[in-house]
């Protein structure tokens, strides 16, 4: 017997395919944000939010702020 598809049927399957690959995606990025033992610091996985030096930061607020305050 021949498979007839309707264009209707067809775009069924496309929003289902599109549909499921989202909600790979999403859980994908769900899974690698909280549950991923190889990533440090955040969801980019980047290594960039583990290297903040506070210390730096906290100056830099401190020479903004005299700045500031010196006007």
């Amino acid at each position: 017997m021949l498979l007839v598809l309707t264009s209707l049927e067809i775009q069924y399957f496309l929003i289902a395919v599109l549909a499921a690959g989202a909600a790979w995606y999403v859980g994908r990025l769900f899974w690698r944000a909280f549950f991923a033992q190889d990533q440090t610091g955040c969801a980019k996985g980047c290594g960039a939010c583990s290297t903040i030096d506070v210390d730096r930061l906290q100056r830099t607020i401190e020479v903004a702020a005299a700045r500031k305050a010196g006007q």
